[in-house]
């Protein structure tokens, strides 16, 4: 089998399993909260412990599972994470107790985050150079869709006065874990010179450094910065503080953020590829700030929502266009970042790399609803000007990072055609006198 057609049948089977695995989790996301505090009756403590839990089990796995990737290959560590999270998802189901439901959390918090640089690992193994870009986005396009059929169908099937309901729901989840290990087990992934000495047992990837080395690579602890910061005003604040603003400030019904959310997860879904010619044509810098600008522009918006004098109706399109310009913003990055992470990494040490970048989004996903939602639910004015701030700080930081990228880092599409116009040149002749 040829090079191409490897990667070809290793990403499809990869891509399906990231699709069918999303599709699980929007069965429970939505309702464990409503689970754990309501159909269980553990009250809203034990729920709140749930929601830490997992972000703790996720910090806790991460510093380790870049290494084992690139050590051991990123096929058996999806396989087991995937094994974990379904066995997690399964406790989950039938725990009664408040120990029981905390315990099972961990179980699929660490399951479920081990999967991220697992799957971004095995991307970019089977992506050629100039696809990369398109699989990332592609991914992105399938997380968001899986997750909102998934959330669509658990809605229609769960019943809060029926515990059994849930345990459907839960069910669902961790069979579609099973299939996802199943099918990352006939992964064949494709032998490329340019992964040459990468693979587990080569030698490379042991000797390789750590931790260490990775924090003295500047561009990379930028970019980290930069990606805390986007995670932190954007996905940190979803459900706590930009919910709780909405709710206090602005008046919105808790069933408008479920339109909310509907509209962003739509725009994800129509304009992942709509926006990717352009994404994919400039420099990668200035479209993250590009993003930076837009969600300044959403948290304007919302502040009019909330401390304007419209109407509720008013009020309430201007919330919902806050979360789609989000979702605008979301699908820009998706292309962008993960490649880039890809693009800094040595070759020997991408699960590393993906790993850290993985860790750096957990913190700000723990750190921003702790921040935001007491925040949004009581200070909206001094809320929505430090999130419009974070945001021009995100433009901010995507050009200084433009500084120490070369390139082909920072715009790999021009770097390509540089390639194919320098090998297509015909060569210079030089005219000399007949003897």
């Amino acid at each position: 089998m040829s090079v191409t057609k490897a990667r070809g049948a290793a990403m499809r089977r990869i891509q399906a399993g990231n699709a069918l695995s999303a599709f699980g989790l929007g069965f429970t996301v939505p309702y464990l909260y409503v689970y754990v505090a309501q159909v269980r009756e553990l009250g809203a403590g034990a729920a709140g412990a749930v929601l830490a839990v997992f972000a703790m089990a996720a910090l806790a796995v991460l510093p380790f599972t870049g290494r084992a990737i690139d050590r051991r290959g990123p096929l058996p560590v999806l396989v087991g994470a995937a094994l974990l999270a379904a066995l997690g998802a399964l406790a989950m189901g039938v725990a009664g107790s408040v120990a029981a439901v905390v315990g099972a959390a961990a179980l699929l918090g660490a399951g479920t985050a081990v999967m991220q640089p697992a799957l971004a690992t095995m991307i970019v193994w089977s992506s050629a150079p100039d696809a990369c870009t398109r699989a990332f986005a592609l991914q992105f396009f399938l997380q968001n869709l899986g997750l909102g059929i998934g959330g669509l169908i658990g809605g229609q099937l769960v019943d809060e006065s029926r515990p059994g309901s849930f345990l459907l729901l839960f069910s669902i989840e961790a069979a579609m874990f099973l299939v996802l290990a199943a099918i990352a087990a006939t992964v064949r992934m494709p032998r490329t010179p340019a992964l040459a000495g990468t693979r587990p047992g080569d030698g490379a990837a042991k000797g390789a450094g750590g931790m260490r080395a990775l924090l003295g690579h500047r561009a990379m602890v930028q970019l980290c910065v930069l990606g805390f910061v986007l995670f932190f005003a954007c996905y940190g604040q979803f459900e706590s503080g930009l919910a709780a603003y909405g709710t206090e400030a602005a008046g919105i019904e808790p069933s408008t953020l479920g339109m909310a959310l509907a509209a962003n997860t739509a725009v994800i879904v129509v304009a992942q590829f709509l926006v990717l010619r352009f994404v994919e044509r400039g420099r990668r810098t200035r479209v993250v700030a590009a993003v930076g600008l837009i969600w300044a522009v959403a948290w304007l918006i919302a502040g009019y929502a909330g401390l304007g004098h419209g109407s509720q109706a008013v009020a309430t399109a201007a919330f919902v266009t806050t979360y789609g310009l989000f979702g605008l913003g979301e699908a820009m990055l998706s292309p962008t970042v993960a490649p880039l992470v890809a693009d800094l990494a040595p070759e020997e040490r991408v699960g590393q790399y993906n790993s850290a970048f993985a860790l750096v989004k957990q913190l700000a996903l723990a750190v921003g609803p702790a921040v935001g939602g007491p925040m949004g639910a009581a200070l909206h004015g001094p809320y929505i000007v430090t999130f419009v701030l974070f945001s021009l700080g995100i433009s901010v930081l995507a050009l200084r990072l433009g500084r120490e990228l070369t390139p082909a880092q920072d715009h790999p599409y021009a770097a390509a055609r540089s390639r194919v116009v320098a090998r297509h040149a015909p060569e210079e002749r030089t005219v000399g006198t007949a003897v």
